[in-house]
């Protein structure tokens, strides 16, 4: 098949991942790292605090109160914390993994 007869974003669509290809993919992928990780941080300490009990928003569902301080509640939202940094450190090792890739295939 030549060039002309190729589905537009056929050329695109090579080897080269959807996000990280090219400059501004790399900078998302780096936010999204930065984003999971700050999410990740914030859910696994945050609910064993003791801002978490004076919290106003168990004020607007009174019937809420006993799960907002359930141990079990605060410790899934802990694990969600640890999946959001798993999430980011995989995103890390994907960044690095196409650079690495790139890098020996001779591409920038």
């Amino acid at each position: 098949m030549t060039p002309e007869m190729q589905p537009m974003g056929a050329a695109a669509q090579g080897n080269e991942p959807m996000r990280g290809g090219t400059w501004y993919g790399k900078v998302l992928s780096l936010c999204f790292v930065v984003f999971c990780f700050e999410i990740g941080v914030f859910l696994v300490v945050f609910p064993w605090l003791d801002y978490w009990e004076s919290n106003s928003l168990a004020g607007y569902a009174p019937w809420l109160e006993d799960v907002w301080g359930n141990p079990y509640f605060r410790g899934a939202l802990s694990g969600l914390g640890l999946v959001n940094i798993y999430i980011s450190f995989l995103e890390i090792v994907r960044l690095i993994r196409g650079q690495v890739e790139r890098a020996s295939a001779g591409l920038k």
